[in-house]
């Protein structure tokens, strides 16, 4: 028997317009969703992370010291998100 492959995503995103955001018009109401706002900042003191999920009202930052940049702040911010999600899935499908 050959094996076979599946590399369907078993998640998908949606990237909306500015326009489509504001008037509510680019997504379907039955869509079920977890929405998340992330903000790399970087000052003097140093670079911050934070994460701010609407759908379950939780927000977290992290200190990430004075050399990581903003682009490594927001990249973290994902990564802290989907490796949170992903345990949830993990979790409720055992």
């Amino acid at each position: 028997m050959r094996p076979a492959f599946n590399f369907e995503p078993k998640r998908r995103v949606t990237m909306l317009t500015r326009e489509n955001w504001t008037k509510g018009t680019g997504t379907h109401s039955v869509v079920k969703a977890l929405f998340w706002f992330t903000d790399g900042s970087k000052m003097k003191e140093g670079t911050v992370a934070g994460v701010y999920g609407h759908s379950v009202g939780r927000r977290l930052s992290f200190y990430l010291g004075r050399c990581a940049t903003v682009f490594q702040a927001d990249i973290y911010d994902i990564w802290h998100v989907l490796m949170k999600f992903n345990l949830r899935i993990d979790q409720r499908n055992t």
